[in-house]
């Protein structure tokens, strides 16, 4: 068992990076456009204008911007979680070793599929190796909830 260094805070593993730096370009979605107009429209995604005479593909002005490039994350910041960590998938408690040096880094989280025994070991070896677990404290079903539904 090591002892924590002096001065350190928290026995709770800390980020690297801060989430919160994470520049927010964009958080309405592109819209289809004129799927206001169209009920068959209504609940597509977006797809790129292609007419020859398109208002919209020749980006005439007060008509809705376009998604390109200069919407896109930071590459320091892409794929990091509000907590300030990159996700890692784990299936078994192998997986979570992995994390060992790299638990400032990424953070496990415990695949769909694991069952309530598995998952039970899984937070526990995570609580050993200091690696923060996003979905470690979801609701474990067992035997008796399941009968009862």
């Amino acid at each position: 068992v090591s002892l924590p260094l002096r001065g350190w805070k928290s026995t709770m593993v800390q980020p690297l990076l801060k989430g919160s730096d994470k520049v927010q370009k964009r958080s309405k979605t592109f819209k289809k456009y004129q799927s206001d107009r169209f009920k068959r429209l209504q609940n597509t995604s977006w797809r790129r204008p292609k007419g020859i005479d398109s208002r919209e593909r020749r980006k005439f002005k007060g008509l809705p911007p376009m998604p390109n490039v200069g919407y896109g994350t930071a590459k320091k910041y892409k794929h990091v979680l509000p907590s300030g960590f990159l996700k890692f998938v784990v299936h078994n408690v192998k997986d979570l070793d992995m994390l060992l040096m790299h638990n400032r880094k990424y953070a496990a989280e415990i695949a769909h599929g694991v069952s309530t025994l598995n998952r039970k070991a899984i937070v526990e070896r995570a609580r050993q190796l200091n690696v923060k677990v996003t979905n470690g404290a979801a609701p474990l079903r067992s035997e008796e909830d399941e009968k009862k539904s």
